[in-house]
Protein backbone atom coordinates (compact mmCIF):
# COMPACT_ATOMS: atom_id res chain seq x y z
CA UNK A 1 0.00 0.00 0.00
CA UNK A 2 1.53 3.36 -1.03
CA UNK A 3 1.91 5.87 1.78
CA UNK A 4 -0.63 8.65 2.13
CA UNK A 5 0.82 12.06 1.05
CA UNK A 6 -0.39 13.66 4.28
CA UNK A 7 1.31 11.05 6.47
CA UNK A 8 4.44 11.09 4.32
CA UNK A 9 4.62 14.86 4.81
CA UNK A 10 4.01 14.46 8.54
CA UNK A 11 6.89 11.96 8.66
CA UNK A 12 9.14 14.46 6.86
CA UNK A 13 8.18 17.16 9.37
CA UNK A 14 8.91 14.98 12.38
CA UNK A 15 12.21 13.84 10.89
CA UNK A 16 13.24 17.46 10.34
CA UNK A 17 12.32 18.52 13.88
CA UNK A 18 13.37 15.52 15.96
CA UNK A 19 16.42 14.39 14.00
CA UNK A 20 17.69 17.59 12.38
CA UNK A 21 16.44 19.99 15.08
CA UNK A 22 14.70 22.33 12.66
CA UNK A 23 11.74 24.52 13.59
CA UNK A 24 8.40 23.11 12.51
CA UNK A 25 7.49 26.13 10.39
CA UNK A 26 10.88 25.96 8.67
CA UNK A 27 10.32 22.27 7.96
CA UNK A 28 6.84 23.05 6.66
CA UNK A 29 8.26 25.59 4.21
CA UNK A 30 10.70 22.94 2.95
CA UNK A 31 7.98 20.45 1.97
CA UNK A 32 7.63 19.84 -1.78
CA UNK A 33 5.84 22.62 -3.60
CA UNK A 34 3.48 20.22 -5.36
CA UNK A 35 1.93 19.13 -2.07
CA UNK A 36 -1.69 20.23 -1.93
CA UNK A 37 -2.48 22.96 0.65
CA UNK A 38 -4.92 20.68 2.49
CA UNK A 39 -2.35 17.90 2.70
CA UNK A 40 0.21 20.42 3.94
CA UNK A 41 -2.18 21.69 6.63
CA UNK A 42 -3.15 18.16 7.66
CA UNK A 43 0.49 17.09 7.88
CA UNK A 44 1.22 20.05 10.12
CA UNK A 45 -1.73 19.11 12.32
CA UNK A 46 -0.47 15.54 12.73
CA UNK A 47 3.15 16.52 13.35
CA UNK A 48 2.11 19.19 15.86
CA UNK A 49 -0.04 16.66 17.72
CA UNK A 50 2.92 14.27 17.98
CA UNK A 51 5.29 17.01 19.15
CA UNK A 52 2.77 18.38 21.63
CA UNK A 53 2.15 14.98 23.23
CA UNK A 54 5.45 13.23 22.53
CA UNK A 55 6.08 12.12 26.10
CA UNK A 56 2.61 10.65 26.48
CA UNK A 57 2.67 8.90 23.10
CA UNK A 58 6.06 7.33 23.83
CA UNK A 59 4.80 6.21 27.25
CA UNK A 60 1.85 4.44 25.61
CA UNK A 61 4.08 2.78 23.01
CA UNK A 62 6.88 1.73 25.37
CA UNK A 63 5.28 -1.42 26.87
CA UNK A 64 4.92 -2.92 23.40
CA UNK A 65 8.55 -2.33 22.37
CA UNK A 66 11.54 -4.34 23.58
CA UNK A 67 13.75 -1.54 22.35
CA UNK A 68 13.15 1.66 20.41
CA UNK A 69 13.19 0.87 16.67
CA UNK A 70 14.95 2.89 14.00
CA UNK A 71 13.88 6.55 13.74
CA UNK A 72 11.68 6.08 10.63
CA UNK A 73 9.77 3.24 12.31
CA UNK A 74 9.49 5.18 15.56
CA UNK A 75 8.07 8.20 13.76
CA UNK A 76 5.56 5.95 11.98
CA UNK A 77 4.52 4.53 15.35
CA UNK A 78 4.11 8.01 16.80
CA UNK A 79 2.04 9.14 13.84
CA UNK A 80 -0.16 6.06 14.12
CA UNK A 81 -0.56 6.50 17.88
CA UNK A 82 -1.47 10.19 17.44
CA UNK A 83 -4.02 9.24 14.79
CA UNK A 84 -5.52 6.63 17.10
CA UNK A 85 -5.45 8.44 20.42
CA UNK A 86 -5.57 12.17 19.66
CA UNK A 87 -6.97 12.84 16.20
CA UNK A 88 -9.93 10.50 15.94
CA UNK A 89 -8.73 8.62 12.86
CA UNK A 90 -10.55 5.27 12.39
CA UNK A 91 -8.39 2.44 13.70
CA UNK A 92 -8.09 0.52 10.46
CA UNK A 93 -6.98 3.61 8.54
CA UNK A 94 -4.56 4.79 11.25
CA UNK A 95 -2.84 1.40 11.42
CA UNK A 96 -2.73 0.83 7.67
CA UNK A 97 -1.30 4.26 6.91
CA UNK A 98 1.35 4.00 9.62
CA UNK A 99 2.37 0.57 8.32
CA UNK A 100 2.73 2.05 4.83
CA UNK A 101 5.13 4.65 6.25
CA UNK A 102 7.37 2.15 8.05
CA UNK A 103 10.54 0.65 6.56
CA UNK A 104 9.57 -2.71 5.06
CA UNK A 105 11.46 -4.94 7.54
CA UNK A 106 9.65 -3.22 10.44
CA UNK A 107 6.17 -2.98 8.94
CA UNK A 108 5.05 -6.05 10.87
CA UNK A 109 6.24 -4.57 14.15
CA UNK A 110 4.40 -1.30 13.48
CA UNK A 111 1.25 -3.22 12.59
CA UNK A 112 1.36 -5.38 15.73
CA UNK A 113 2.13 -2.52 18.11
CA UNK A 114 -0.53 -0.20 16.75
CA UNK A 115 -3.19 -2.89 16.88
CA UNK A 116 -2.46 -3.19 20.58
CA UNK A 117 -2.50 0.60 20.96
CA UNK A 118 -5.88 0.72 19.21
CA UNK A 119 -7.29 -1.72 21.77
CA UNK A 120 -5.50 -0.70 24.94
CA UNK A 121 -4.08 2.75 24.28
CA UNK A 122 -7.08 4.95 25.16
CA UNK A 123 -7.25 3.55 28.70
CA UNK A 124 -3.47 3.76 29.09
CA UNK A 125 -3.41 7.38 27.90
CA UNK A 126 -6.13 8.30 30.36
CA UNK A 127 -4.01 7.10 33.29
CA UNK A 128 -0.90 9.13 32.38
CA UNK A 129 0.20 12.41 33.90
CA UNK A 130 0.32 14.17 30.55
CA UNK A 131 1.36 17.53 31.94
CA UNK A 132 4.57 16.04 33.37
CA UNK A 133 5.30 13.59 30.57
CA UNK A 134 4.88 16.16 27.80
CA UNK A 135 7.02 18.81 29.53
CA UNK A 136 10.83 18.53 29.63
CA UNK A 137 12.07 18.26 33.20
CA UNK A 138 14.17 21.41 33.08
CA UNK A 139 11.22 23.52 31.96
CA UNK A 140 8.94 22.03 34.60
CA UNK A 141 11.52 22.87 37.27
CA UNK A 142 12.04 26.41 35.97
CA UNK A 143 8.32 27.12 35.77
CA UNK A 144 7.67 25.61 39.18
CA UNK A 145 10.30 27.93 40.64
CA UNK A 146 8.76 30.93 38.88
CA UNK A 147 5.04 30.19 39.10
CA UNK A 148 4.63 27.61 41.86
CA UNK A 149 1.57 25.37 41.52
CA UNK A 150 0.48 27.21 38.36
CA UNK A 151 3.11 25.15 36.53
CA UNK A 152 0.60 22.35 36.09
CA UNK A 153 -2.01 24.59 34.47
CA UNK A 154 0.67 26.02 32.17
CA UNK A 155 1.79 22.55 31.12
CA UNK A 156 -1.79 21.36 30.63
CA UNK A 157 -2.47 24.36 28.37
CA UNK A 158 0.42 23.19 26.19
CA UNK A 159 -1.26 19.83 25.59
CA UNK A 160 -4.10 21.49 23.66
CA UNK A 161 -3.91 23.07 20.18
CA UNK A 162 -4.15 26.85 20.12
CA UNK A 163 -7.03 28.72 18.49
CA UNK A 164 -6.52 31.10 15.58
CA UNK A 165 -6.30 34.69 16.86
CA UNK A 166 -6.74 37.65 14.54
CA UNK A 167 -6.01 41.34 14.89
CA UNK A 168 -8.50 43.32 12.86
CA UNK A 169 -7.62 46.18 10.54
CA UNK A 170 -9.35 49.49 11.35
CA UNK A 171 -12.99 49.29 10.28
CA UNK A 172 -12.80 45.61 9.34
CA UNK A 173 -15.45 43.17 10.52
CA UNK A 174 -14.50 40.01 12.36
CA UNK A 175 -14.99 36.77 10.40
CA UNK A 176 -18.26 35.01 11.03
CA UNK A 177 -18.21 32.88 14.16
CA UNK A 178 -15.28 34.66 15.80
CA UNK A 179 -15.34 35.38 19.52
CA UNK A 180 -14.21 38.91 20.38
CA UNK A 181 -11.89 38.79 23.38
CA UNK A 182 -11.67 41.61 25.94
CA UNK A 183 -8.55 43.01 24.25
CA UNK A 184 -10.29 43.18 20.84
CA UNK A 185 -8.72 40.05 19.36
CA UNK A 186 -11.03 37.94 17.16
CA UNK A 187 -10.68 34.27 18.06
CA UNK A 188 -11.60 31.28 15.90
CA UNK A 189 -11.39 27.54 16.50
CA UNK A 190 -8.07 25.65 16.32
CA UNK A 191 -7.32 24.46 12.82
CA UNK A 192 -9.06 27.38 11.09
CA UNK A 193 -7.14 28.24 7.93
CA UNK A 194 -6.67 31.99 7.78
CA UNK A 195 -6.16 32.14 4.01
CA UNK A 196 -9.64 30.69 3.43
CA UNK A 197 -11.44 33.30 5.53
CA UNK A 198 -13.44 35.97 3.71
CA UNK A 199 -11.57 39.24 4.01
CA UNK A 200 -8.06 37.76 4.12
CA UNK A 201 -7.03 38.78 0.61
CA UNK A 202 -8.51 42.24 1.18
CA UNK A 203 -6.29 42.81 4.22
CA UNK A 204 -9.01 42.74 6.85
CA UNK A 205 -6.92 41.02 9.52
CA UNK A 206 -3.70 39.25 10.37
CA UNK A 207 -2.81 36.32 12.62
CA UNK A 208 -1.60 37.43 16.03
CA UNK A 209 -2.02 35.77 19.40
CA UNK A 210 -4.03 37.81 21.89
CA UNK A 211 -0.99 38.19 24.15
CA UNK A 212 1.23 39.24 21.24
CA UNK A 213 -1.12 42.17 20.55
CA UNK A 214 -0.54 43.70 23.98
CA UNK A 215 2.96 45.25 23.62
CA UNK A 216 1.90 47.57 20.78
CA UNK A 217 -1.31 48.45 22.61
CA UNK A 218 0.72 49.42 25.66
CA UNK A 219 3.14 51.46 23.57
CA UNK A 220 0.09 53.43 22.32
CA UNK A 221 1.93 55.77 19.91
CA UNK A 222 0.37 59.06 18.91
CA UNK A 223 -0.81 59.39 15.29
CA UNK A 224 2.15 60.60 13.30
CA UNK A 225 4.56 59.68 16.08
CA UNK A 226 7.96 58.29 15.11
CA UNK A 227 8.20 54.65 16.18
CA UNK A 228 11.03 52.15 15.84
CA UNK A 229 9.90 48.51 15.83
CA UNK A 230 13.00 46.41 16.44
CA UNK A 231 13.26 42.71 15.53
CA UNK A 232 10.03 43.36 13.68
CA UNK A 233 9.26 40.20 11.67
CA UNK A 234 6.83 38.63 11.00
CA UNK A 235 5.16 42.03 11.37
CA UNK A 236 2.07 41.74 13.53
CA UNK A 237 3.22 44.53 15.82
CA UNK A 238 4.41 46.62 12.88
CA UNK A 239 0.93 46.32 11.39
CA UNK A 240 -0.66 47.34 14.69
CA UNK A 241 1.53 50.41 15.00
CA UNK A 242 0.96 51.46 11.38
CA UNK A 243 -2.80 50.95 11.81
CA UNK A 244 -2.66 53.30 14.81
CA UNK A 245 -1.33 56.00 12.49
CA UNK A 246 2.27 55.95 13.66
CA UNK A 247 5.20 56.59 11.35
CA UNK A 248 6.90 53.22 11.74
CA UNK A 249 10.47 52.17 11.01
CA UNK A 250 10.57 48.37 11.17
CA UNK A 251 14.04 46.87 11.64
CA UNK A 252 14.62 43.17 10.89
CA UNK A 253 17.99 41.54 10.26
CA UNK A 254 16.81 38.32 8.54
CA UNK A 255 16.21 39.08 4.84
CA UNK A 256 13.72 36.24 4.38
CA UNK A 257 11.68 37.26 7.42
CA UNK A 258 11.88 40.88 6.28
CA UNK A 259 10.46 39.92 2.90
CA UNK A 260 7.57 38.13 4.59
CA UNK A 261 6.95 41.26 6.66
CA UNK A 262 6.91 43.32 3.46
CA UNK A 263 4.39 40.95 1.88
CA UNK A 264 2.17 41.07 4.95
CA UNK A 265 2.15 44.86 4.99
CA UNK A 266 1.33 44.93 1.28
CA UNK A 267 -1.67 42.63 1.80
CA UNK A 268 -2.83 44.75 4.71
CA UNK A 269 -2.34 47.99 2.75
CA UNK A 270 -0.28 49.46 5.56
CA UNK A 271 2.88 51.53 5.27
CA UNK A 272 6.14 51.25 7.19
CA UNK A 273 9.77 52.00 6.44
CA UNK A 274 11.36 48.55 6.37
CA UNK A 275 15.08 48.32 7.16
CA UNK A 276 17.00 45.07 6.77
CA UNK A 277 19.69 45.40 9.42
CA UNK A 278 20.83 44.15 12.80
CA UNK A 279 19.24 46.48 15.34
CA UNK A 280 22.48 46.53 17.33
CA UNK A 281 24.42 47.98 14.37
CA UNK A 282 21.60 50.10 12.98
CA UNK A 283 20.88 51.84 16.28
CA UNK A 284 24.34 53.38 16.43
CA UNK A 285 23.49 55.84 13.66
CA UNK A 286 19.98 56.72 14.82
CA UNK A 287 20.38 57.83 18.42
CA UNK A 288 17.63 59.86 20.04
CA UNK A 289 15.36 60.05 17.01
CA UNK A 290 12.19 58.24 18.00
CA UNK A 291 9.17 59.16 20.07
CA UNK A 292 8.75 55.52 21.03
CA UNK A 293 10.47 52.17 20.55
CA UNK A 294 9.06 48.66 20.64
CA UNK A 295 11.52 45.83 21.18
CA UNK A 296 10.15 42.30 20.91
CA UNK A 297 13.49 40.68 21.59
CA UNK A 298 14.69 37.27 20.37
CA UNK A 299 14.18 34.73 23.14
CA UNK A 300 13.66 31.05 23.87
CA UNK A 301 10.00 31.49 22.80
CA UNK A 302 8.82 29.16 25.56
CA UNK A 303 5.68 31.27 25.79
CA UNK A 304 4.64 30.10 22.31
CA UNK A 305 4.68 26.33 22.89
CA UNK A 306 0.89 26.16 22.31
CA UNK A 307 1.51 27.26 18.71
CA UNK A 308 5.04 25.92 18.26
CA UNK A 309 5.18 22.66 20.24
CA UNK A 310 8.67 21.83 19.01
CA UNK A 311 10.08 24.70 21.08
CA UNK A 312 10.06 22.67 24.28
CA UNK A 313 11.88 19.84 22.52
CA UNK A 314 14.53 21.94 20.77
CA UNK A 315 15.43 24.41 23.50
CA UNK A 316 18.08 23.62 26.10
CA UNK A 317 18.90 25.26 29.47
CA UNK A 318 22.11 26.70 28.00
CA UNK A 319 20.06 28.74 25.52
CA UNK A 320 18.63 30.96 28.26
CA UNK A 321 21.81 32.82 29.36
CA UNK A 322 22.96 33.27 25.77
CA UNK A 323 19.69 34.86 24.73
CA UNK A 324 19.53 36.93 27.91
CA UNK A 325 22.84 38.54 26.93
CA UNK A 326 21.50 39.36 23.48
CA UNK A 327 18.36 40.84 25.00
CA UNK A 328 20.37 43.04 27.35
CA UNK A 329 22.39 44.43 24.44
CA UNK A 330 19.25 45.08 22.39
CA UNK A 331 17.56 46.82 25.32
CA UNK A 332 20.51 49.19 25.66
CA UNK A 333 20.40 49.88 21.92
CA UNK A 334 16.65 50.49 22.04
CA UNK A 335 16.98 52.90 24.94
CA UNK A 336 19.51 54.91 22.96
CA UNK A 337 16.99 55.45 20.17
CA UNK A 338 14.56 57.37 22.39
CA UNK A 339 14.11 61.10 22.12
CA UNK A 340 13.61 62.96 25.44
CA UNK A 341 10.25 61.95 26.86
CA UNK A 342 10.13 58.89 24.60
CA UNK A 343 8.50 55.63 25.61
CA UNK A 344 10.09 52.18 25.44
CA UNK A 345 8.20 48.88 25.55
CA UNK A 346 10.28 45.72 25.92
CA UNK A 347 8.65 42.33 25.32
CA UNK A 348 9.69 38.69 25.13
CA UNK A 349 7.50 35.71 24.28
CA UNK A 350 9.17 33.64 26.99
CA UNK A 351 8.02 32.13 30.26
CA UNK A 352 11.57 32.21 31.65
CA UNK A 353 11.97 35.00 34.25
CA UNK A 354 15.60 35.49 33.20
CA UNK A 355 14.22 36.78 29.88
CA UNK A 356 11.62 39.00 31.51
CA UNK A 357 11.51 40.11 35.13
CA UNK A 358 15.30 39.95 35.49
CA UNK A 359 15.67 42.74 32.91
CA UNK A 360 13.75 45.33 34.95
CA UNK A 361 16.73 46.42 37.01
CA UNK A 362 18.94 46.56 33.91
CA UNK A 363 16.49 48.86 32.15
CA UNK A 364 16.15 51.17 35.13
CA UNK A 365 19.96 51.38 35.30
CA UNK A 366 19.92 52.93 31.82
CA UNK A 367 18.26 56.03 33.26
CA UNK A 368 14.72 55.16 32.16
CA UNK A 369 11.73 55.59 34.45
CA UNK A 370 9.28 52.71 34.82
CA UNK A 371 5.81 53.48 33.50
CA UNK A 372 3.65 50.84 35.20
CA UNK A 373 0.92 49.04 33.28
CA UNK A 374 -2.46 49.99 34.72
CA UNK A 375 -4.99 47.17 35.18
CA UNK A 376 -7.61 49.08 33.19
CA UNK A 377 -5.28 48.99 30.15
CA UNK A 378 -5.56 45.20 29.99
CA UNK A 379 -9.23 44.36 30.57
CA UNK A 380 -9.75 40.79 31.67
CA UNK A 381 -6.06 40.38 32.42
CA UNK A 382 -5.77 42.38 35.62
CA UNK A 383 -4.09 39.43 37.34
CA UNK A 384 -1.33 39.54 34.73
CA UNK A 385 -0.11 42.92 36.00
CA UNK A 386 2.83 42.24 38.33
CA UNK A 387 3.75 43.99 41.55
CA UNK A 388 6.49 45.81 39.61
CA UNK A 389 3.96 47.16 37.11
CA UNK A 390 5.01 44.88 34.26
CA UNK A 391 2.75 42.44 32.43
CA UNK A 392 3.19 38.66 32.64
CA UNK A 393 0.78 36.57 30.59
CA UNK A 394 0.69 32.78 30.78
CA UNK A 395 -0.86 30.02 28.64
CA UNK A 396 -3.35 29.16 31.38
CA UNK A 397 -4.87 32.64 31.48
CA UNK A 398 -8.27 32.83 29.75
CA UNK A 399 -8.24 29.03 29.85
CA UNK A 400 -12.00 28.91 29.34
CA UNK A 401 -11.53 30.94 26.15
CA UNK A 402 -8.62 28.89 24.81
CA UNK A 403 -5.64 30.41 26.63
CA UNK A 404 -2.94 32.74 25.32
CA UNK A 405 0.80 32.86 24.73
CA UNK A 406 3.20 33.58 27.56
CA UNK A 407 4.60 37.12 27.28
CA UNK A 408 6.55 39.50 29.45
CA UNK A 409 6.00 43.21 28.74
CA UNK A 410 7.54 46.19 30.52
CA UNK A 411 7.17 49.92 29.76
CA UNK A 412 9.58 52.76 30.47
CA UNK A 413 9.99 56.44 29.61
CA UNK A 414 13.06 58.58 29.08
CA UNK A 415 13.02 61.63 31.33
Amino acid sequence: MPSNPTRSAALALLTAVLERRRALDEALDALPGHLQPRDRAAAHRIAAAVLRRLGSLDAVLEPYLRREPSPPAMQALRIGAADLLLLGTPAHAAVAEAVALAPRPLAGLVNAVLRKVAAEGPAALEELDAARLDTPAWLWSAWHAAYGPKVRAIAEAHTRPAPLDLSLAPGAAAPEGAEILPNGTARLAPGTRITELPGFAEGGFWAQDAAASLPARLLAPSPGGRVADLCAAPGGKTAQLAAMGAKVTAVEKDPHRAERLRENLARLRLDADLVVADALDWSAGHQGRFDSVLLDAPCTATGTIRRHPEVQLLRRPKDVPKLTETQAALIEAAAGLLAPGGRLVVATCSLQPEEGEAHLARIAALGLTPEPVRPEEVPGLEEAVTAQGALRTRPDLWAEKGGMDGFFVARFRRG
